[in-house]
């Protein structure tokens, strides 16, 4: 098939899968913790790196049922490579250990995930790697921040909780120039709403734990980029940490994925009914909601972005602790949980330190699969229950 040619849903179902085992619709599992050759000297010449691996040598480092679920996964971020992590922080550790340099510097955004930060501050206390963290929303400000030893811009656009968004076609094609590698987190976006690479990043990780498995029974992270890039990676990140994806796992993630582009819609189609309930409800002060209306990053969510999927947060004009957090408790639908991506909707409270203002609490919204009039009965009782 012209795979070009052909759209998403398709590319989907099909892309990667063209050679079946035994006929098998869906490609089996490969539990395997080796793979045993008939030459050794072929075996020699793949561990000496005289020969390419084209046949798996031990699952630490590839398998067959990791590299269907890689190579689809590449091909719907438009990337030459993809490898699958144990979870979405390892696949970022993979991309900030590579492009991390004795001595180095990277410049990260405030509102990155907050474990991603732990990490920059790990590498600092451990091995004096200094990191800036900025306001992305002004690329002035990221631009800034380089120095002559910067080797890394992190980017999270949009951003988990606060949704701020990167002018990401601006920042990467300063980066080009000084040379510097991008790293950025699509999980909220996905491929199916954002297409990094095509905007000039380098690497692109998700936490496929999130939209891309879409079940909530699988923990597990994806990291995309050139060959040439992801080759080495492997070598290094992904042999020596050793936190590579299960073969199990990939087969859950694969199976998820036949799903992602009816799911991603619908959760979208949910968020964008339930914003604008909340939008015009007396007692929410914003709505922080990448397509509403509102947002005041409007224009470029509309240049860089096709979608929103299902996460939003938003402010509520009282900020007594007591009233937000029985607010939170008295939901029956949405649940108290940190995650998203997945079937169930969920809710939590955020207090927010990093906003150019004073912290304050912010609530937090995941859409999931239930039916979008049921959510919203839910917020409305639970403001009558608090007071809220």
């Amino acid at each position: 098939m012209d795979y070009e040619k052909l759209g998403f849903g398709t590319r989907l179902q099909h892309f990667g899968e063209e050679d079946k085992t035994m006929g098998a619709v869906t490609p089996p599992i490969y539990q395997n913790s080796l793979f045993v050759f008939e030459q050794f000297e072929d075996l020699h010449n793949v561990l000496s790196g005289l020969k390419p691996e084209t046949t798996p040598v031990y699952s630490r480092v590839s398998n067959p049922t990791l590299d269907i679920v890689e190579r689809k996964i590449a091909h719907l971020e438009g990337a030459e490579a993809c490898k699958v992590a144990g979870s979405g922080m390892a696949a970022a550790a993979w991309g900030i250990f590579a492009a991390a340099n004795q001595g180095g510097h990277i410049v990260g955004i405030k509102s990155l995930y907050g474990p991603t930060k732990e990490l920059l501050e790990y590498l600092h206390t451990k091995f004096g790697i200094t990191h800036t963290l900025v306001d992305g929303r002004e690329t002035s400000n990221i631009l800034d921040a380089v120095r002559p030893e910067t080797s890394l811009i992190c980017l999270e656009s949009p951003s988990s909780v606060l949704m701020h968004l990167q002018d990401i076609e601006a920042v990467t094609r300063y980066a080009r120039e000084a040379r510097i590698t991008t790293l950025i987190d699509n999980t909220h976006a996905s491929p199916l709403y954002q297409q990094p690479h095509a905007l000039g990043v380098d690497l692109v990780m998700h936490t496929a734990t999130k939209y891309l498995s879409g079940h909530s029974d699988l923990v597990a992270g994806a990291l995309t980029g050139s060959k040439a890039q992801m080759a080495s990676i492997t070598r290094y990140e992904v042999a020596l940490l050793g936190s590579i994806l299960n073969p199990l796992g990939a087969w859950l993630l694969h199976r998820g994925l036949r799903t992602l582009e009816i799911r991603i819609k619908r959760h979208e189609e949910t968020a964008n009914l339930v914003a604008d309930w909340l939008y015009s409800h007396p007692s929410v002060e914003r709505i922080n909601h990448v397509s509403h209306h509102s947002f005041p990053q409007r224009e470029l969510y509309l240049k860089q972005m096709t979608g929103s999927a299902g996460l939003f947060s938003w402010l509520p004009k009282t900020q007594d602790k007591k009233k937000i957090f029985a607010f939170v408790d008295a939901l029956n639908v949405f649940q108290r949980g940190v995650s998203w991506g997945g079937f169930e909707s969920l809710c939590i409270a955020s207090h927010i330190t990093h906003d150019g203002r004073e912290p304050y609490w912010l609530i937090r919204c995941y859409c999931g699969l239930e039916t979008p009039q049921d959510l919203i009965a839910d917020l409305q009782q639970a403001f009558e229950v608090s007071g809220l």
